[in-house]
């Protein structure tokens, strides 16, 4: 396996004027000013920091300088381009202080190097895993701290459901943290001794060059469907976003689903690379490491997979549900492969590998529906499961879904989502799912835009009582998806986050059914 124990240690950098000196010579910088930490909200200075002030997504945060001053900052980075620099001398000259303001070109593609320096780029001194793609991000990469951590080995996770040691994890709002969070984590990793980290990589985290500065021992490619083109804007810039991650950061070796198309073309640019199909889809000119599925056989406890490799042959029996599963299961299998992990070893404690919560998560009591959550939220994630369900668990009873979609974000998946869950459930119950400050008919009318059968819809809004009339009208042998929020412990409705869990709806009702 790859071993980090004998990495060259990169000592941080806190003086301001060496923390910068690749970007910004300026001899007005005093050469003992010393920095505390990074900040890019000014909200969270203290004494001390380092103000990054960079125009974001949603916030320009180089309005807040004077407050960040107010807070304790030492310093100001400020960004300016090519068409700005009026405005960033307008800002620097509205603010009356003694602390130094440094005009920064681009400074929000130079964040990530910035915090590296601080911190020692702990990245060169842990094994380090990218997991990106539409689907299946979460699942991969906890299959794979949770693999490593059986071996005896500590490990972390960093992605939507948090970020930790499994069992112990912080939780997080977002799928790729900022670039000075990120590198700050995987600070506090080492520190703590683990050596070994799975991490989310979102194409929102990959636009914003969140992870320019990390190094990758792998990057995993897992799919790529429509999502986020609210965004983006469109699919090829989301395409070009994922892209990144493989063309443009610093990346020792690659898996890749080649049953994906993106994939499959990718890989012929990527050399280092471990193909990996569960469609026999293997290209032709590919000379590289493989992994490819012989069956699998579907089970309501579990799966068993058969597989060839490069590595040899081999069994991989799992406590994991459905297709998708198999092929995250290949992949996390192979980016272990590629580090050096023994084939067999691995293979034997597979079966100890943990479901996800929020990932085709079955609930189940006597007597009554087979309850599975998942946290599918495009169409591509939904049709596979249903498909799935239909095909090799649902074959006495009938299948349930019910989902909705979230407000203020892509539109145009809503109606195919529905054309999904119709076309592949016998009864569909639609609700709500994170609304935020969008109306909720207004979301379920596009979701019912295209929908032909509407003897099958069912609407109900609100989430517990949908969850509730699905439950209470199923029959024993019959399969409920509740699809769409997974592991999140909140719902979303105008500003607000109400606590909810769809996990915890399920153990409610079916506790009452009991007594």
């Amino acid at each position: 396996m790859s071993d980090v124990s004998n990495c060259y240690y990169i000592f941080p950098i806190n003086k301001l004027r060496e923390l910068v000196i690749p970007w910004v010579f300026n001899e007005l910088i005093s050469s003992a000013l010393v920095i505390t930490a990074l900040q890019l909200d000014s909200r969270n200075v203290t004494v001390g920091n380092l103000f990054i002030a960079i125009k974001g997504h949603k916030t320009d945060g180089r309005l807040y300088i004077k407050h960040a001053i107010k807070n304790g900052a030492v310093a100001v980075l400020l960004e300016s381009t090519n068409n700005d620099n009026f405005l960033a001398q307008n800002i620097v000259n509205n603010v009356s202080s003694c602390v130094p303001i440094i005009n920064f070109y681009k400074l929000n593609q130079a964040v990530s190097s910035i915090a590296g320096r601080f911190y020692g780029h702990p990245s060169r001194n842990l094994n380090l895993i990218g997991v990106t793609g539409t689907n299946g991000k979460t699942t991969i990469s906890h299959l794979l701290a949770n693999w490593v951590e059986l071996l005896g080995e500590k490990s972390a996770v960093m992605g939507t459901i948090g970020y930790g040691m499994i069992g112990s994890m912080c939780v997080s709002n977002c799928t790729t943290f900022s670039a000075i969070d990120t590198q700050r984590i995987l600070n506090q990793f080492i520190q703590s001794g683990i050596k070994f980290v799975a991490m989310e990589v979102s194409s929102h985290g990959l636009d914003q060059y969140r992870v320019d500065a990390l190094y990758f021992d792998v990057a995993i490619f897992s799919n790529l469907t429509s999502d986020h083109l609210d965004y983006h804007g469109d699919i090829n810039k989301y395409i070009m976003a994922k892209w990144r991650l493989f063309s443009e950061l610093c990346v020792t070796n690659y898996v890749i689903n080649v049953d994906d198309y993106i994939g499959y073309e990718w890989l012929s640019y990527l050399p280092n690379s471990v193909a990996v199909t569960i469609q026999d889809n293997l290209p032709k000119f590919w000379k590289g490491e493989w992994i490819k599925l012989v069956k699998a056989n579907y089970f309501v406890y579990g799966t068993d997979v058969f597989f060839h490799s490069s590595w040899g042959n081999g069994i991989i029996r799992s406590q994991l549900l459905g297709e998708c599963n198999v092929s995250n299961l290949l992949l996390a299998l192979g980016a272990l492969l590629v580090l050096g992990y023994p084939l067999m070893v691995l293979l034997s404690i597979a079966d100890q590998l943990k479901p996800i919560c929020g990932r085709l998560e079955k609930f189940k009591s006597f007597n009554k529906p087979t309850i599975i959550v998942d946290y599918a939220h495009t169409p591509d994630a939904l049709e596979k499961i249903l498909r799935f369900l239909g095909a090799q668990l649902c074959k006495k009873g009938k299948l349930w879904c019910v989902f909705g979609c979230g407000g203020n974000r892509d539109k145009l998946k809503r109606s195919r989502m529905g054309i999904v869950a119709e076309r592949y459930s016998d009864y569909v119950v639609i609700t709500d799912d994170n609304p935020r400050t969008e109306n909720s008919q207004s979301i379920i009318d596009d979701i019912i835009l295209k929908i032909k059968h509407s003897e099958k819809i069912t609407i109900i809004k609100n989430r517990v009582q949908a969850i509730e009339t699905a439950i209470c009208q199923a029959d024993s042998n019959d399969f409920i998806l509740i699809a769409g929020k997974g592991h999140e412990s909140y719902q979303i409705v105008g500003n607000d986050y109400l606590k909810y869990s769809d996990q915890d709806i399920v153990r409610n009702i079916l506790e009452n059914f009991i007594t």
